[in-house]
């Protein structure tokens, strides 16, 4: 084992397969930095190079992507406040409130050696567990898989926040969400309402995007002034690297988990850093300001995410079952250069398997050099007022929400989610939670229908359920006394008034009102088919039915009263603008799209935007709108995206890049 991982040491540190590793590092460090793209896209980007590829340069290359977007995503999350990919939500929660208070520095700096040190302990794991990973992962059956993505759902006890009915009604929001679509017990359709959109139900991209982007952006719009008033970086790099120090049990802890939930086909690595947050919330005695600015709340996301990857490697490899979305463009790879993967990939082919761990942990020491180097630069981004950074964000959050399934209909679906987030976080309505439901809503429907199915009522009592069900039980009980969202307080806040109190239940009724069509829209469907929407919306109304209760009956200092707008930081500052000019902004840019064509719409909404709103000279509107096309159209070039078409473009025909 040991010359064969030296070996396959000696074998990558070779000028080419080193340069081509570098490659691989660049491009994802772009993509990572890019809100919304992930590793699909990227992947997607590379595949089409590798043919006629040596297999292990190719490899140093995919891997060297693969490993540094969790690094790189970091900025958006922290800098912006926008995810960076579905990687890196959890990090959002405190990174960017770190950002605004000028600590900029220190939450990167924590992030870097976080993921650094995620990616090492992924790597080294892989190394020694890829011998006998095949037979542990055998272990975990339909029915251990159902109950790990009830134990993912148990986070959302630490993020139900002040009023725990909000965060478990947002939780079965998002279950109920996520069940939109095709049944995966039989086929039918659910909530689709005629709409061919809603076939495959609403992409992960979008409400990502929709629920964390959105709301911040509009938020930023409103105060008229840049992310961080303050140094953005000063000297925080080496109380960052002081605080990983601190709290180096949580990293090596967070890192397992991540390794674990990587490991496990089908789970995905949306929720891996949900719940090394929940987990970080769950196990912090001393001084919690989760929500607030917590440099905890950094590391363990950051932890587990990179470590993620090597875990994801090991089904992928072994049995040639992607352990996520990236992992699945992955194995294409694999294929596309001639290496089988299967039990030989720890027999015949060791020596490749060993060149991927050993890309895995250069690569993770290259990105956080990399990022380190162009923190920077990049960082003074935060200075910038913001209304000029305001449309080259919308332009890309819009640009990656339609990679989804390239049609206006992401737009239309990124604007509705956005409006639905922009009022949870108004209201103090954890929007973690629903995304935790929405992300795990299939895995636990699609192993719930095959536990029932092999094993009948029976799965309940197999060991292994019953050892993840205390686990899960564990998991509520310590969520329940720790619990944050993404407000940052547990309640006592005063954040209620009549007019503020009606709207207030006006929204919670709005949210039982879909979980009441979801129940109608089920009664139709098969055992099958119904049994989940059937349940959760069920559950959904009677938390809805308490939080109305409290909403109605309770008094002004209730802990589920909250209302940004009347507790915000921005209430009595001056120069405040409109509650929905981000919205609108955004709208008017669908509506654009929907008329022109994206590409064209991009162009007037830019000029529209920095005339009417930023107040810019023409000088400036032109240099900015030809900046922002210029590097749209080239990133679409090398993506060979079409761009949404317009009533104009479907009527005349335009070519390719105006279509």
């Amino acid at each position: 084992m040991i010359d064969t991982l030296l070996s396959a040491l000696a074998t990558l540190l070779t000028f080419q397969h080193m340069a081509y590793m570098l490659l691989g590092v660049s491009v994802g460090l772009t993509i990572g930095v890019i809100p919304g793209l992930g590793g699909i896209a990227g992947l997607s980007l590379l595949v089409p190079f590798l043919y006629g590829m040596d297999p292990i340069s190719a490899l140093g290359m995919l891997i060297g992507l693969v490993a540094v977007i969790p690094t790189s995503d970091t900025f958006a999350s922290v800098l912006m406040g926008i995810p960076g990919s579905s990687a890196s939500q959890a990090t959002v929660l405190d990174g960017f409130p770190l950002a605004k208070q000028g600590q900029a520095a220190r939450a990167l700096s924590a992030a870097f050696i976080s993921s650094l040190f995620g990616g090492i302990v992924g790597a080294v794991i892989l190394t020694f567990f890829v011998l006998i990973a095949r037979p542990l992962i055998l272990l975990f059956g339909s029915a251990e898989l159902f109950m790990l993505a009830l134990f993912g759902l148990s986070m959302v006890a630490v993020l139900a926040g002040r009023s725990l009915p909000k965060g478990l009604a947002a939780a079965v929001i998002g279950l109920l969400i996520g069940s939109i679509g095709a049944a995966p017990a039989t086929g039918e359709f659910r909530m689709i309402f005629g709409t061919e959109y809603l076939y495959d139900g609403i992409p992960l991209v979008i409400i990502g995007l929709g629920l964390f982007a959105i709301p911040e952006i509009s938020d930023l719009l409103r105060k008229n002034a840049s992310i961080s008033e303050r140094n953005v970086l000063g000297s925080g790099w080496l109380q960052g690297l002081r605080d990983w120090w601190a709290n180096l049990f949580l990293s090596i802890r967070c890192s397992g988990i991540g390794c674990m939930i990587g490991a496990i086909p089908g789970l995905g690595g949306s929720v891996v850093d949900w719940i090394a947050y929940g987990h970080a919330v769950q196990t912090t005695r001393d001084n919690p300001n989760f929500g607030n600015g917590d440099i905890r709340g950094v590391i363990a996301p950051e932890s587990a995410n990179n470590a993620m990857q090597g875990g994801a490697l090991l089904p992928t490899m072994l049995f040639g079952i992607p352990g996520s979305g990236s992992m699945a463009v992955f194995l294409g790879g694999m294929v596309l250069i001639g290496i089988e993967p299967g039990p030989s990939m720890v027999g015949p082919d060791l020596n490749i398997t060993y060149s991927i761990i050993w890309s895995l942990a250069i690569a993770n020491i290259m990105g956080a050099g990399i990022c380190m180097m162009l923190a920077q630069p990049i960082s003074r981004l935060t200075e910038i007022p913001f209304h000029y950074l305001a449309p080259f964000m919308i332009a890309l959050i819009c640009f990656a929400a339609f990679q989804a399934t390239r049609d206006l209909s992401d737009l239309v679906a990124l604007l509705a989610i956005g409006v639905v987030g922009i009022l949870m976080k108004r209201f103090g309505w954890p929007r973690p939670a629903l995304l935790i439901g929405f992300v795990l809503a299939p895995q636990a429907e699609t192993f719930f229908y095959q536990a029932l199915q092999f094993n009948g009522w029976g799965f309940l009592v197999r060991p292994g359920v019953l050892i993840i069900a205390a686990m899960t039980l564990a998991s509520v009980y310590f969520g329940l006394k720790n619990r944050v969202d993404d407000t940052g307080t547990t309640g006592g806040v005063v954040a209620t008034s009549r007019t503020s109190r009606t709207i207030q239940i006006g929204f919670a009724l709005a949210m039982m009102a879909f979980f009441a069509v979801a129940l109608w829209d089920a009664i139709d469907k098969s055992f099958l088919g119904a049994v989940f929407p059937l349940g959760v919306g069920v559950v959904g109304l009677v938390f809805g039915l308490i939080l109305l209760v409290h909403l109605w009956r309770g008094h002004e200092d209730h802990p589920a009263f909250y209302d940004y707008e009347i507790v915000g930081d921005h209430v009595g500052q001056s120069g405040n603008s409109w509650f929905w000019t981000g919205p609108a902004w955004i709208a008017g840019l669908v509506v654009a799209t929907a008329v022109a064509g994206f590409y064209i719409a991009m162009i007037l909404f830019f000029v529209a935007f920095l005339k009417l709103r930023a107040k810019a000279t023409w000088l400036m509107t032109g240099v900015l709108t030809l900046a922002a096309a210029g590097f749209i159209l080239g990133l679409a070039y090398m993506l060979s995206l079409n761009f949404p078409s317009g009533w104009l473009q479907n009527t005349y025909d335009l070519p390719w890049p105006i279509r």
